[in-house]
Parts: structure tokens; sequence; C-alpha cells
């Protein structure tokens, strides 16, 4: 049995954190990803004069003479695929085209109809990524995080836009509204928010008229040439009907007649009425059902374009519909079907002409292009897998390789946010950087996969996935997504019987749910862990739950406990000869005893742990506890020596490359010249910082010190 050492040192000086929060649901589906930028103008965008007529206006700024109420909120209904997200997005390219809103928009997906639809505790954490707020200095609790995105929306001037897509219930978009009539929320939504104050324009299916535009945009868009539209009007007439003029399934038939070419639509529309199968996929319905019942017959669209893919297409649509998440990776859609890189973008590139899978531009770049698949094209190729046994095996055979390129790349990303200078090169990542950005883009599908790999035959790679996301789920301060991960690995191991996979997964939900201001809980928990490591005679692992103990019963307000579960842990690294594990175990018995007033005793434990670390060359660890003795010796008074001590945690905080470590230290730095009446240093230093978060890429940090700085001007 391994151990957790994750979240065993504290870079924030002597503050106890904040206190418990109200529970909340401590298991959640993948997280989102909000864009602060508008995804791409939709392709091939045909009709809806009408709803963009009636949207339009809504999104106007209003005249200075007009004393009419503004509309503070739009939503656009209607059934799946009838083309809400795209109609949603021509509007707001056209409004900011027109600069009605200077401050940009915001972006994020609800996912509202999936199995687990994304909260607006999930949503408003990727609000404020996409604004800049990140890391730590991302607040902790529920609470803090809806109390700083509502006053960086207050304080921005400029219009912004803010698109919910895809919302199923009001939960999932009351909180998220911006609290001021400055800005505007576009809504997207199969339901009808009646009892809501909202401007709603429901979608219908297009006009007759419309339809056939669109398929004959489509066909002419592939080749000015193609001739089929005016040659057979009464075949797409009857092409729209079948389609039900639904946008998704004129796309699906428009692709399907591109490939097709220079076959007859007539022969189309044959294919198509000979699909009846009408099997219920989604929503209680046939796929394409809308609230009055009327079948729209989307599901024989699919059906026919599926039955005319070559077995490689066939094969790779059934088995991307099964992937975690909902944008996923040509590297992870490789791994998933078993093929070189080369041949899975092949068969993708191939598979997109077909429109059954759509390429997400602007991620990934061309060295790992993304894909989706929407939701009632992956409902159709699930209940294909679903009807067959052997399809069915595939797919179990599919996820295991999916799940292993998982545990594989997080793993050496893990490694590389833990490395140290010294020990051997991790592989895979070059740097830190990379290794945090290829998180950042993964991190939907990485909790989702913790989840996929929950059932009995995948629980060791659950268990896997969850020790290598920790460090990046702390780092990044994801603590609702880390409860997540830690839950499900926790469940997995237990079913299986696995006792070092069940101690892992309540350490890392301890970890977790002491960081989202659950202290209670997180104590509950490590209390769970603590047992199972002495019950497993684990002495190692016993000492690093005393030792997470210890840190949550100091947030809860008990230092005197926590000093005793410190020196119990303590004494047990010592007794193993774990030299780094001892040194974070003086560091933070340092912050309890200055809880307590004991400050020498605490000066002491600080310097105790900073010499260990320099012994073994943790120079970063090094750095923490400088860092951490300098709060120490400015709470007592001993200007001087903190400021010594923070100039000596910020060289080390440089070499390392730690620059939001550095902009911290910095920003105690300029507090202690500010407070000592040496605005000039104060000035410099908070400049400095400014610097150091931007290097880090946390601009509302270094806009924060800038704005500091300012003052001191």
């Amino acid at each position: 049995m391994t151990t957790s050492t994750s979240g065993a040192a504290s870079s924030t000086g002597p503050s106890s954190g904040s206190g418990p929060e109200p529970a909340r649901g401590p298991v959640h589906g993948p997280a989102p990803r909000a864009s602060a930028t508008l995804p791409p103008r939709p392709l091939g965008f045909t009709g809806r004069t009408e709803a963009l007529d009636r949207l339009l206006p809504c999104l106007a700024p209003i005249p200075e003479n007009d004393s009419a109420p503004p509309v503070l909120i739009s939503a656009l209904t209607g059934m799946g695929g009838i083309g809400k997200t795209a109609l949603a997005l021509e509007a707001a390219h056209r409004a900011c085209a027109a600069g009605w809103f200077p401050g940009g928009a915001l972006f994020v997906d609800l996912r509202g109809y999936d199995d687990d639809p994304v909260t607006a505790d999930q949503a408003v954490l990727a609000l404020l990524d996409a604004l800049g707020v990140r890391g730590p200095d991302l607040p902790a609790t529920a609470t803090g995080q809806y109390d700083t995105y509502r006053a960086l929306l207050a304080a921005r001037c400029d219009r912004t836009l803010l698109i919910l897509d895809n919302v199923s219930d009001p939960g999932q978009f009351l909180p998220l509204l911006p609290g001021t009539d400055r800005h505007r929320v576009l809504v997207t939504s199969r339901e009808r928010p009646d009892a809501l104050p909202v401007r709603r324009i429901d979608l219908d299916p297009l006009a007759a008229a419309e339809s056939v535009a669109l398929v004959t945009r489509a066909l002419l868009d592939a080749d000015e040439r193609d001739d089929r539209p005016a040659r057979e009007p009464e075949a797409l007439r009857e092409l729209a009907d079948l389609c039900g003029h639904l946008p998704l399934a004129l796309q699906i038939a428009a692709a399907m007649l591109r490939r097709r070419h220079p076959r007859a639509i007539a022969s189309l529309v044959r294919d198509i009425r000979r699909t009846t199968d009408r099997t219920p996929l989604l929503d209680g319905g046939p796929v394409g059902t809308d609230q009055y019942g009327r079948s729209l017959v989307l599901r024989p669209v699919l059906e026919t374009s599926y039955r005319r893919l070559p077995p490689g297409q066939a094969r790779l649509l059934r088995l991307l519909a099964l992937a975690p998440g909902t944008e996923t990776a040509t590297w992870t859609i490789a791994a998933l079907t078993g093929l070189g890189r080369e041949e899975a973008l092949s068969l993708l590139e191939d598979l997109a002409a077909t429109c059954l899978v759509t390429r997400v531009r602007g991620t990934g770049g061309d060295a790992d292009p993304r894909w989706l698949v929407h939701d009632l094209v992956r409902a159709f190729a699930t209940g294909v897998v679903a009807a067959r046994p052997d399809l069915r095996e595939e797919g179990e055979e599919a996820r295991e390789r999916a799940l292993g390129f998982y545990v594989l790349c997080a793993h050496m990303a893990d490694a590389r946010l833990r490395w140290l200078p010294g020990e051997p090169e991790p592989e895979l990542f070059a740097d830190r950087a990379r290794a945090l950005a290829w998180l950042d883009r993964e991190r939907t599908a990485l909790v989702a996969a913790v989840r996929w790999a929950a059932e009995d035959r995948y629980a060791r790679l659950s268990v896997q996935l969850a020790e290598y996301l920790a460090e990046y789920l702390e780092w990044r301060r994801y603590f609702d997504d880390w409860i997540t991960v830690a839950s499900a690995a926790r469940d997995a191991a237990h079913r299986t019987g696995d006792r070092r996979g069940e101690f892992v997964g309540w350490d890392y939900l301890g970890l977790a749910l002491r960081h989202a201001g659950r202290t209670d809980e997180a104590i509950d928990a490590h209390l769970r862990a603590l047992d199972l490591s002495r019950a497993e005679g684990h002495r190692s692992g016993e000492a690093v739950q005393w030792g997470h103990l210890a840190n949550a019963l100091l947030v809860a307000g008990r230092p005197e406990e926590a000093i005793d579960a410190h020196l119990r842990a303590r004494a047990l690294h010592q007794a193993h000869g774990h030299v780094q594990a001892e040194a974070d175990e003086w560091n933070n018995l340092a912050l309890s005893l200055h809880a307590v007033g004991r400050t020498e005793e605490a000066i002491d434990a600080h310097v105790r742990a900073r010499d260990l670390y320099l012994a073994i060359g943790d120079r970063h660890g090094a750095g923490i506890a400088w860092n951490n003795l300098a709060r120490t010796w400015e709470a007592a008074g001993l200007t001087a020596q903190a400021i010594g001590a923070y100039d000596n945690a910020l060289e080390l905080q440089r070499e390392f490359g730690d620059w939001f470590g550095a902009g911290m230290t910095l920003g105690n730095l300029a507090g202690v010249h500010a407070a000592t009446g040496d605005p000039v240093r104060a000035r410099a230093a908070f400049l400095a910082a400014a610097d150091a978060y931007t290097r880090a890429d946390a601009p509302a940090e270094a806009a924060r010190c800038q704005s500091r700085a300012d003052t001191l001007t």
C-alpha cells in the first residue's frame, strides 16, 4: 500500500482558513468548460429570419430616451436538433459585430440532457476560469465563488453577453445570472421556462422553403455544379418532409447526398422510407419526438446514414459515442479504437463529412484536434451498441483501452507536476506548463473517466486515475471535481475489496472536503482512512492520515488536537525515515503552534522544516517554509527578519519556476513595506507580483496587484 502526501504542506501561512459550509451534493458529472470568446459562427446557417428579428432587438442597447424596461434574459426553446445553439451563436456573432457587447461573450454548455447535467456550482467555476480566476486565488467555497463571479460582472463596465447553452432546469442557470441590468443573458433549452421573467422564443421546425434552401446550400457549397436540387425539386421537398424539417436531420441528409453524388435525391428518399424503426432512445420517446408527440423521424435518417457507413467509420462512431465527456481528442479516440493516430484521424475526417461528428474548431490545434457528437446522435449510436452483445463487448474492450491511455498520460502529467530538480526527468511532458495544459484540456473527460471506470471490471483504473489527478485538482482548486473523483474511486475499491484503494479514496476525499470548506466531513473521512491503515498494519499510511487529520482539525478551530495529531504523524515519519514527509509535518505543526500563541516554537518548527527540505534538495519545499516563516515573523513584529525570509522564499520560487508562489510572496512583501511606511518599495513589489502572476497565467491576481500598485503612485 502506498500513501498520499497531497496537501501536506501549506504555502498560505498561519491563517486557519474559512469555516465549514453547509454540505452540497458530494458527487456530480463531468466538469464543463466555459469560453471567454464565442464559438465559431455556425456553418451553413439558413432561415430563422423571424426568430432573429425577435431576438436581436432583445440584445441591442436601449436608446437613452427609451423608458421601457430592458429584456435581460432571452430563451430559445425547442426540441433537440432544431438548431437552438446555432441560432444563439448566429445572433451573438451579429450582435458582437455590431458593437453591442464590447465586453465580449461568455459561453458555457450546461449539458442539461446528459445523464449528469452540469450543476450551477460547476458552471460558476468554469465561468470564473474563463474570467481569469483560477488556482490559489479561487475561493474555496461555493458562496465565495458566486460572490466573486457576481462582483466581477458588476465591476465589468462593458456590456457582456452570457450564453448558457442546453439548460434543462432553471436551477442550472438562475444562480449564474449577473445581478446587474448592464449585461444580457441568452439561454437555450428544450423546456419552456414559463414561470420565469424570460423573453421566450419557441423554435418550430424550419419552413418547407427554408429546409429546401438548407439542403441546396449544403450541396452547392460542396460543389457549385451540383444541379440535383434544380432537377429534382419534388424529391427534395419529400426529403425535407422525411427529415421533419429538423436542421440536424437535414444536415445529415445533405451529407449523405454529397457523398453519393451523382446519385439522385430520390434514391435517398427511398432508402429513408425503408427504415421504419422508431425504437425509443431518448427522453422516453423516439429520437426527434417533440413535446406534442409528433415523430420527426430523426431515427430513420440516422439509421440510413449509419447503414451506409463503411465498417471502419461505423465502428468508430459506435465507440466514440461511448467516450466520457463531451469533446474527445484525436489521441484519445486512437486509444479508444486501437488504431494509430493518423488512421483514426483519417476516419474521423471522413465521418465528419457525414455530419455525424463535428470537429470542434479552436481547440486542440492540428496536433490533437477534438471531436464532438451531438447528443441525439450519441443516443442513437449507444442504442446500436446496447442492442447487440458482440457490440457491447467491443465497447467494453474500447473502454479499457481508453482508460489505460488516460491512466498513462495522467501518470506522466502528475509526475511532471511533482517533479523536483535533480530527479530523473518524467517522460511525455517536457515541462510543467505542458502537463497543466493537457490536464486542463482533458479535465472534463478525465473526471468522467474516473466514474466511467467505477464498474468492478475497471475499479483498479478508477483508483489509479484518482491518485494521478489529485495534485492537479488541488493545484487548480477544482475541489468539487476532486470530491467526485475521490468518491467514485473509494466506492469502486470498496465494492471490489481493494483496501488500499479504499484508503486512497477516503484520504483524497478528506483533502478535497477540507479545501471545499466541509471540514467536519473531512475529519470523518480522514478518521475512516486512519482506521483502514491501522487495520492493514500500514504504518506509513497511518502517518499520512494523522498529518491530514491534523490539518483538518486546525481548520475546524481545534488547534490543540491538531498539534497532537501532527506530533503523532511526525514521530511515525521519523521512525520510517521519510524525511520529506517529516519536513511537511514540521511545517504544518508550526501553523498549529502559531494558532495557539506558541510563536517561538512555531518559528523553530518552520526553521526545522526549511532545513530538512534543503537537506534533501527540495528547494521548492524550502521556499514554502521560508514564506511561512516570514509570515510568522511578520505576525510577531519581527519585520526585518520577515523581509529577509520573503526574499529567500522568492529566490527559491523563481528558481523552481513557481511564478504563482512568487506572486504570493511578492504580495506579502509589498504588504510589509506598505505597513512600515515604505510606499516606493511596496509599489515595486506589487508591480513585480503582477508580473509574476502574469507569467503564471493568473490575470485576475495580476490585475489586483497592478491596482494596488496604482494606488501607491
